[in-house]
């Protein structure tokens, strides 16, 4: 046992809370209790972050907690999965001793998130994923290259982090045996990737294999080393990293792509949705209500897009109507994909400053529609070249103690063909005052339990997001027509995954039949419409979270303007939503219909 597991040990062992709440033969008693519950309620919530630390330290590295820096554990072992289910098995059972009667309203929605939380984590690791650890989109032979390379999480400042990074490489090299043993154990069960899903995974881990090991990704960091490292510093870390990159990193990476190209690939499966793995329909139904946060069906979803679908596209042909164009929709795309003056950019560092500008244009709105903003800083960044060909538009949140800004990663294949339609609803839903608002101003929230302040549900944090591009009118943008066209291809983009991934994942859909339904519907390539298209069949699930939380959040606000009449303020509603961070949709609408009521009495 290392000296983590015994910390580990210690901190569950502190956790150790009694029933709150028993008869009450007083008030001043039942006040006694209720500083009680609050006591043990925030030591609970203490306990369970300190302890999930340890078991997921890439979490801790995130939020630039650096004590676990060198540690990766293998997260695919079952001794890791028994180890996490005992966490959350003991806290769901220490939450349900607590009398949520007696707690406050800011501590029982902690509690109702907390309890959702355990629930919901359990019943998931029931799931077949660790089956399935590697795919085109994401999993840790993707994050292994983006810490490794220096421009991510993981920091590279002092000797002891370059250390520390050598530590993980060897969790990795373990990692990957596991990896290989439990994808063979799905081999014999029926439980592997669609084809075309491995043959997109096959050039990612070749990439990785170089004959030169400062031709490596993950050399980048030697090339940088500080100028306050001693000689000596320099010439262990050179001779570490050579020796670690050569004998650990690409052989791992080889052995992966060489078990996945010669004996995976010929057993991947030809359908495309996970009900085509055995208890594929079961795990769907899982992953809906996981992405989702709600108990809505994949029947319910799927006309619930349809419906979006089709609003959406009568307001498309308003747009070209009032442009001009003549032709049908579909003519239109084109015409908007093709178009020289939609693509008038000749250097990455020209769509830089596009993007820098929609900033400085909406600066002076924000204060109308927020009270509270983000006292993080933010970048807009190229995504790194090793990765573009297979990246969306990404955010990356900042380091709570300000060593990280939050990133707006933007990749940029070729700056030539980089169309600007739609520039403005991608930095409203990506950077401001989307995810890095979102975000930010969930970290630096004080009173909220750790396990809050990092949370992440995607209903929430993409619903919000996708909430943000309708503000552009709000903001001063959309006032080209074009990019008003823009923010409906986006919001197209993400009613139109009601459809598809439904469709695949529980009607039976091919791949072709929802890439055909994107180019259809949106304003996409081919190209675009096929990497869409295969990451919602590697992530079932996820792509639903987008429009189910925006519908849910535009339907709150609703809600709050009818029942407040003159009274609504937007800027109060807004604050409302983004200080409790990210919950449950569900936890969410109880939220907003308090406040309502509070709203008004006064």
């Amino acid at each position: 046992m290392n000296k983590h597991q015994l910390t580990l040990c210690a901190a569950l062992a502190v956790a150790t809370l009694g029933t709150v709440g028993c008869t009450r033969t007083s008030e001043q008693e039942q006040g006694t209790e209720a500083v009680q519950a609050d006591k043990h309620l925030s030591q609970l919530f203490d306990n369970y972050y300190e302890a999930r630390l340890q078991l997921f330290p890439m979490e801790a590295t995130g939020i630039a907690d650096n004590r676990y820096n060198d540690q990766l554990p293998n997260d695919l072992s079952q001794e890791h999965t028994e180890q996490v289910r005992q966490l959350y098995q003991r806290y769901l059972d220490k939450i349900n001793q607590i009398d949520r009667s007696q707690l406050d309203a800011q501590e029982q929605v902690s509690y109702d998130i907390f309890k959702y939380e355990m629930q919901m984590s359990l019943e998931g690791l029931k799931q077949p994923a660790n089956l399935l650890p590697v795919n085109q989109f994401w999993g840790l032979p993707i994050t292994m290259a983006q810490l490794g390379s220096g421009s991510s999480n993981q920091p590279f400042k002092t000797p002891e982090d370059y250390q520390n990074f050598l530590g993980r490489i060897k969790g990795f090299t373990v990692w990957g045996d596991t990896a290989i043993a439990n994808m063979r154990r799905g081999m014999s069960m029926g439980v592997v990737l669609p084809r075309t899903l491995t043959q997109k995974v096959l050039p990612q881990l070749q990439a990785m294999v170089v004959n030169d090991p400062t031709k490596s990704i993950f050399w980048a960091p030697v090339e940088k080393l500080p100028d306050t490292f001693t000689a000596v510093q320099k010439d262990s870390i050179r001779q570490a990293y050579t020796k670690a990159i050569t004998e650990e990193v690409i052989p791992t990476y080889k052995k992966l792509h060489d078990f996945m190209q010669q004996e995976y690939l010929p057993k991947s499966r030809s359908t495309t949705g996970i009900s085509g793995i055995k208890g594929g329909d079961d795990y769907y139904k899982y992953l809906v209500r996981y992405w989702t946060t709600t108990d809505m069906t994949p029947d319910q979803i799927f006309e619930t897009g349809q419906q979006e679908v089709a609003r959406i596209r009568s307001e498309m042909e308003k747009v070209k109507e009032q442009v001009g164009f003549k032709g049908d929709l579909k003519a239109f795309f084109q015409h908007v994909n093709d178009n020289p003056k939609f693509t008038p950019f000749k250097t990455p560092e020209e769509v830089l400053a596009a993007y820098s500008q929609i900033e400085q244009r909406m600066q002076p709105q924000l204060n109308k529609l927020f009270g509270i903003t983000p006292k993080s800083k933010f970048e807009v960044r190229q995504t790194e070249a090793f990765r573009a060909a297979s990246a969306s538009a990404e955010y990356n949140p900042p380091a709570p103690d300000g060593s990280r800004p939050g990133i707006f990663y933007v990749p940029i294949l070729d700056a030539k063909t980089y169309n600007m339609v739609g520039m403005e609803s991608l930095f409203l839903h990506e950077a401001i005052p989307g995810h890095h608002y979102q975000i930010s101003i969930q970290q630096e929230q004080e009173g909220l339990p750790k396990f809050r302040q990092y949370a992440w549900y995607g209903a929430f944090g993409e619903g919000w997001a996708l909430y943000s591009e309708s503000l552009g009118e709000e903001l001063g943008l959309y006032t080209d027509p074009y990019q008003y066209f823009g923010r409906l291809s986006d919001e197209m983009h993400r009613a139109l995954r009601l459809v598809v991934d439904v469709g695949m994942h529980a009607k039976g859909w091919t791949r072709e039949q929802a890439i055909q339904y994107s180019l259809d519907n949106e304003l996409t390539s081919r190209e675009a419409a096929v990497a869409e298209i295969e990451r919602y069949m590697a992530i079932p699930g996820q792509a639903l979270s987008y429009k189910i939380g925006e519908l849910k959040i535009k339907e709150l606000r609703q809600r709050a303007q009818h029942a407040l009449g003159d009274r609504f303020n937007i800027s109060a509603f807004h604050d409302l939503i983004l200080k409790g961070g990210v919950m449950p949709l569900a936890v969410l609408e109880k939220k907003v219909d308090e406040w309502i009521e509070v709203q008004k009495k006064s």
